[in-house]
């Protein structure tokens, strides 16, 4: 079974920047399209970004031109830059194939954008 482990988490003030990670037990970047997703209290998980096998990427329209997702195949790591950070942008976050999670959900990373 795939284990995913997210982290970089923690609390920054508006405006501030984050890099999360995600790394995964076997080597899957490169098979299927990976993305980031986040739940804030009370609301469902959406799918924030993903990154398909051959590298293309995509944006819901709240984070574009914000944040960045990339990935090292050979690490078995994924990226998520997040810039000019909201507080609105405050959720746990998660990483899982894309556009729907097939794998089991790791226990995601905290962010929390707060003055």
């Amino acid at each position: 079974q795939v284990q995913l482990v997210e982290s970089g988490g923690g609390l920054v003030q508006p405006g501030g920047s984050l890099r999360l990670s995600c790394v995964a037990s076997v080597n899957i970047f490169s098979i299927y399209n990976m993305g980031w997703y986040r739940q804030a209290p009370g609301n469902e998980r959406e799918l924030v970004a993903y990154i398909t096998g051959s590298g293309a990427t995509n944006y819901v329209d709240s984070v574009k031109g914000r944040f960045t997702i990339s990935k090292d195949n050979a690490k078995n790591m994924l990226y998520l830059q997040m810039n000019s950070l909201k507080p609105e942008d405050t959720a746990v976050y998660y990483c899982n194939t894309a556009p729907r999670g097939k794998l089991s959900w790791g226990q995601g990373t905290q962010v929390t954008v707060s003055s």
